[in-house]
């Protein structure tokens, strides 16, 4: 079985208050991996509560976003409508839920021949959810699609892809 991570497609992260042209640029080439898929496809998104910035993440990055509910915590509409799965609500960078299914998914149906992750941020949420799904199934083929995938800044994107490169994710789509 082949599975398909998309990250955090959410309106905040695309156009909103974490939006960048670099996101925005990369919903047609993520609607056209997720239509092209043959395998299944899990949508993970980020969820914060509204006491965001009283958290340690919010301190850091006092940015109200994807708080439960809200249009920005939304994935894409176009994003949406082709995952048949609920989406798996992280409340931090990597998801330990995701792994936790994946390794279960992996133990109940037989072997998962490979994850591949796309989404939004590579130097973020991305990167932390490969190297979690690499730790969680060590023997599984993790593959990050770079050209579906958008950072914070283009140079923060590169730097995170080389990072996972050097953690055994094989990098596609450069």
């Amino acid at each position: 079985m082949k599975v398909l991570v998309v990250v955090d497609m959410q309106n905040d992260f695309i156009d909103g208050a974490l939006g960048t042209p670099e996101a925005v640029k990369i919903v047609p080439k993520v609607i056209r991996k997720i239509q092209e898929f043959d395998g299944r496809v899990i949508a993970t998104r980020d969820t914060h509560e509204e006491n965001y910035l009283e958290t340690q993440e919010g301190k850091k990055l006092p940015v109200k976003h994807c708080i439960r509910g809200t249009k920005g915590w939304e994935i894409h509409p176009d994003i949406q409508k082709l995952i048949s799965e609920e989406p798996v609500d992280k409340p931090t960078f990597g998801s330990e839920e995701l792994g936790r299914m994946l390794k279960e998914s992996c133990d109940m149906e037989g072997q998962i021949e490979s994850i591949t992750l796309v989404g939004l941020c590579t130097d973020i949420c991305v990167i932390s959810n490969a190297l979690l799904l690499k730790a969680c199934l060590p023997e599984v083929s993790v593959i990050v699609d770079a050209s579906c995938c958008a950072g914070v800044t283009p140079e923060s994107h590169v730097q995170a892809l080389e990072a996972m490169k050097m953690c055994q994710v094989e990098i596609e789509g450069r």
